[in-house]
């Protein structure tokens, strides 16, 4: 199926009365099936709607992709804004379909599916999540694309990246700790001794993180 912005996904549907939604970004040359496993381990319990959206670019070497590489660090600005403007679209849509808002949102991803969901979470005009979980990623830099930190003072953040990535070195990880905790953002920060991909025992603690921050409002 497709959204009305063009992007295929997979949708897991929240059981009752939806705590809020979360949305799951894949890495490089997968596609929208990969990260929804993970919504078992992180939501169990069905609290939240889950949305896995598929990059919109086929590239070598095969699979499904959200920007052109460059450099790491540093995405091809042309379909980096792009893809940057078909999720903006996409996000509002799953707002205004499931009623769930933007602050009862968290946005993650793993690889450049990380990168997108800083960009989405802190891209000036985008409007704050309810948190960010970027796995082995970075904080993109790209000409004519400004992120917001102000006004945005205890989001939290949840950084998980490998020791020995081969493919994003670990000193990304360290500086977006670093500048996000320094803009007073809520930085959680997990390095773990593993290569280019995720931690599972990492998974399990942020299922308490979750329920923290999208936990029902009382009183």
């Amino acid at each position: 199926m497709s959204t009305p912005v063009e992007l295929n996904y997979e949708f897991r549907e929240a059981i009752g009365q939806p705590q809020g939604a979360l949305v799951l970004l894949h890495g490089r040359g997968a596609d929208e099936h990969d990260l929804l496993p993970l919504a078992d381990v992180l939501d169990p319990e069905h609290r939240l709607h889950v949305l896995s959206p598929r990059g919109p670019l086929s590239l070598p070497p095969g699979g499904h992709h959200w920007y052109v590489v460059e450099r790491v660090g540093y995405p091809d600005p042309e379909t980096f804004k792009r893809t940057y403007q078909t999720l903006d679209q996409c996000l509002r849509a799953l707002s205004d379909r499931t009623g769930v808002a933007p602050e009862r949102t968290v946005l993650g991803g793993f690889s450049q599916g990380s990168v997108m969901a800083y960009a989405l979470s802190l891209g000036r005009g985008r409007p704050t999540p309810a948190g960010v979980l970027a796995l082995s990623g970075f904080i993109p830099s790209v000409p004519g694309f400004d992120l917001e930190l102000e006004g945005r003072e205890g989001l939290p953040v949840a950084i998980g990246h490998g020791s020995f990535d081969p493919v994003i070195p670990v000193g990304f990880a360290h500086e977006a700790e670093q500048r996000l905790t320094a803009a007073q953002l809520a930085v959680s920060y997990r390095e773990s001794p593993i290569a280019h991909s995720i931690d599972p025992a990492f998974l399990l603690e942020l299922h308490g993180w979750l329920g923290q921050i999208l936990a029902p409002a009382t009183g």
